[in-house]
């Protein structure tokens, strides 16, 4: 079922990427390209089989056909990348949860917002959550809503951080996302007017920190028993870096063309500099790959063999993850700077790339430091502070 999804979306490919303009001047996934896309079955990738999904055994699968749509269009990538990942956290939550979910509809969508910006104080039965949450990348697809919060006792202490789960007639979309990178990710804000949240309706992150959840009493699958940070911060990176593969294709094709007139007409493709550019470029874009893909088949197979995900590995996730989106968008920069000035057309890929993968880049998943220096804490023996590992 998996090879058969990313094979329907690979017979899309050329669509997605005439519909990029499009998909830039509306500043969303125009609708047509979501229905293709939900039609071959990759939103019900990560979806456990009891509610209609495909539970694949293998997520890598996921991040696979994510590369390769971020190769045609990236803000259709990158909606694609967030939610279709969703399922996998909800799989999680309580049964009660899941049923009104997909209960009715197995194909229905979620957004998010995961930074704390909300408020969410304890009540008989659940929460009452209030707030403003911004850059939820595809909320006008969604009917469902992710959305983080710091939960307050009655005395006004901070007691938990909880993802809460809430459809979509309590909330609304304000339309803020008017930018010049990642323009159809439509990543708008979210506003929530007080309204009560059941209990079942909420996921503690310290317990998803533990890789666990009330949800895998029923999702039996070693699917839902990896770390929710592996899984979201790589679906960040995979975007961009499938943006640099499709970057690299186009500038290879460009320079097989090109007559560098400032040079008597010299081909660019028997430039000596210009084959040493792609050659390090097309390295760190494999590497950036190969190791994002090989840490998460290798948390896989520690589940698959009944054993922990021990830290460290958790943490060399983290490094490679935010390194994979750094090599990528360095070989991005370095091509696009070889590519000449027809690279700077409006409807050229390689353009957008270049200002999608920076757009992408300010991604807290994407922050570098601190996921470098937890890795490097952690080398020395020393106790870390906790973060998004």
């Amino acid at each position: 079922m998996s090879q058969e999804i990313l094979d329907g979306i690979r017979d899309l490919l050329p669509g997605i990427r005439e519909r990029a303009d499009e998909t830039e001047r509306l500043r969303e996934v125009p609708e047509q390209s979501v229905k293709e896309i939900e039609e071959t079955g990759f939103f019900q990738l990560l979806q456990p089989k009891r509610y209609g999904g495909v539970e694949a055994e293998d997520p890598t699968i996921f991040y696979q056909i994510v590369k390769e749509i971020a190769g045609a269009c990236g803000s259709t990538a990158w909606i694609c990348s967030v939610l279709g990942i969703h399922p996998w956290q909800v799989a999680l939550f309580p049964d009660e949860a899941q049923k009104e979910v997909w209960g009715e509809n197995p194909k229905v969508r979620l957004s998010s917002s995961y930074a704390p910006t909300g408020k969410a104080v304890q009540a008989d039965g659940g929460f009452m959550l209030s707030g403003r949450w911004s850059f939820s990348s595809g909320c006008a697809h969604a009917t469902w809503v992710l959305l983080g919060g710091l939960v307050f006792n009655t005395e006004g202490q901070v007691v938990d951080f909880r993802t809460f789960m809430i459809p979509r007639d309590k909330y609304e979309i304000e339309d803020t996302w008017k930018v010049v990178g990642l323009a159809g990710t439509g990543s708008n804000d979210i506003v929530v007017e007080e309204t009560f949240v059941p209990e079942a309706f909420t996921l503690s992150m310290s317990e998803t920190g533990m890789c666990k959840g009330p949800g895998q009493e029923v999702n039996t699958s070693n699917l839902y028993k990896l770390p929710f940070h592996s899984l979201f911060t790589s679906c960040i990176t995979t975007p961009i870096i499938g943006m640099a593969q499709g970057a690299y294709e186009e500038h290879v094709e460009m320079q097989k063309k090109r007559v560098r007139a400032a040079y008597i007409g010299e081909k660019a493709s028997l430039d000596p500099f210009a084959a040493v550019r792609i050659a390090k470029a097309s390295s760190d874009i494999d590497a950036s790959w190969a190791l994002l893909m090989n840490n998460i088949r290798e948390e896989m197979a520690l589940v698959e063999k009944g054993e922990s995900i021990p830290l460290s590995l958790r943490l060399k996730v983290r490094r490679d993850q935010v390194l994979g989106t750094q090599r990528s968008i360095d070989a991005i920069d370095s091509l696009f700077e070889a590519s000449g000035a027809r690279a700077l057309a409006t409807g050229t890929y390689l353009q957008r790339a270049w200002r999608d993968a920076h757009a992408g880049r300010v991604h807290a998943a994407n922050d570098p430091e601190r996921a470098l220096q937890m890795y490097g804490a952690s080398e020395f023996g020393h106790k870390i502070d906790p973060g998004m590992y």
